[in-house]
């Protein structure tokens, strides 16, 4: 495996790449690396200086949320994104409304985050939506996987099998803008046989009812979540776009 050489910024802070090349538009397609995939190649990054040329083919856009919090805050760097519902297998997970918005100093809302590899939500949003997998996934809970590893809910499948039907997740956007996830995007094998699926959305320890006593954004979308979709920051119209494809090159 190669090491990476540095790390870019793609923020919104004064000393991020987007901020010092004025960029009015980036994208990237972040590559699979899931167990089963063995991809050497590298992600894509495109860079955009000039006037952008409206919307790219086939992908959704939603409007970035605004920070009430201000520029001279901690979280002035962040890209926040409307997500409004979280959907598992068709049924609409009840999540407190309040967690979805971000508040007067910035907490709660949603952010995305190509730094972050796994999603975050908070306790009470990660709660309901693994507890929604639990009621709808015939299968049997691994405890002991789950205990070694800190994912959740994790359950006992097949060996090596790439194919187990798990219910879809999507998260909806203002505007109606709906990013569905294929399932190796939020459950991997784990463990020497490959026989066992955890979720990999994650949150911090502590009760479920409660909200984080560190508080900052409830959702960050993180990269493991986002492999094999085109992601476009359009920052001339300030929207977030997406769409599912494959990042591999051809050839």
């Amino acid at each position: 495996m190669y090491q990476p050489a540095g790390i870019v910024g793609l923020g919104r802070g004064p000393e991020s790449l987007p901020r010092q090349m004025n960029l009015k538009k980036f994208s990237y397609c972040l590559l699979s690396h899931h167990r089963f995939d063995d991809s050497r190649e590298a992600s894509d990054l495109v860079l955009h200086g000039g006037r952008t040329a409206g919307k790219t083919a086939g992908v959704s856009y939603t409007p970035f949320d605004k920070n009430p919090a201000g520029e001279n805050t901690a979280f002035a760097t962040y890209y926040y994104i409307p997500i409004r519902k979280v959907i598992v297998g068709g049924k609409h997970v009840k999540i407190p409304a309040n967690l979805l918005e971000p508040d007067s100093a910035g907490n709660g809302g949603s952010i995305v985050d190509s730094g972050t590899t796994f999603t975050f939500m908070d306790k009470p949003i990660r709660y309901a939506v693994a507890r929604e997998f639990e009621n709808q996934v015939n299968l049997t809970r691994n405890r002991v996987v789950e205990k070694r590893s800190g994912l959740s809910p994790c359950f006992t499948v097949a060996a090596n099998n790439k194919t187990t039907s798990f219910p879809a997740l999507t998260l909806q956007f203002r505007g109606g803008a709906k990013m569905i996830l294929p399932p190796e995007n939020y459950f991997s094998f784990v463990g020497a046989k490959s026989d066992v699926a955890c979720f990999t959305i994650v949150s911090d320890e502590g009760s479920a009812a409660t909200p984080s006593a560190a508080r900052g954004p409830a959702v960050i979308l993180g990269n493991y979540q986002q492999q094999n979709f085109y992601v476009e920051y359009d920052l001339e119209n300030e929207k977030f776009g997406f769409r599912r494809q494959n990042c591999k090159r051809s050839g």
